[in-house]
């Protein structure tokens, strides 16, 4: 069992920056690949970006490409989502997620989840 935690989501001002951290516990974080989506009000989650266990890929969704970065710290079990240039429409509560093996991107192939971190930007 993976244990997930969110944190450094809040309110931010359009053009802004946060960095999201997810902890991970509970059985080895070994050969997990991990990823980030996002739930805002009404829609359904969506995908956001993903890293695999060696760190030598990952993948985003272009909605996010060339503003957010992820990356992770398997020695701290830590993943982080740096979003800058951050829109109103980046609004939602955004989930940490594991998964054995490789990235995907639909939610469903992910095992385990976080309880979320809401991010609301401002206009």
């Amino acid at each position: 069992q993976v244990q997930l935690v969110e944190s450094g989501g809040g309110l931010v001002q359009a053009g802004g920056s946060l960095r999201l951290s997810c902890a991970a516990s509970g059985r080895t974080f070994s050969g997990y690949a991990m990823g980030w989506f996002r739930q805002a009000p009404g829609k359904e989650r969506e995908f956001v970006a993903a890293i695999n266990w060696s760190t030598s890929y990952t993948y985003y969704a272009d909605s996010v490409k060339g503003r957010f970065t992820i990356s992770r710290d398997n020695a701290k079990n830590m993943v982080y989502l740096q979003m800058n240039s951050l829109k109103p429409e980046d609004t939602a509560v955004y989930y940490c997620a594991a998964r054995r093996d490789g990235i995907r991107t639909i939610a469903t192939t992910y095992a385990y989840w976080g309880q979320g971190t809401q991010v609301t930007v401002s206009s």
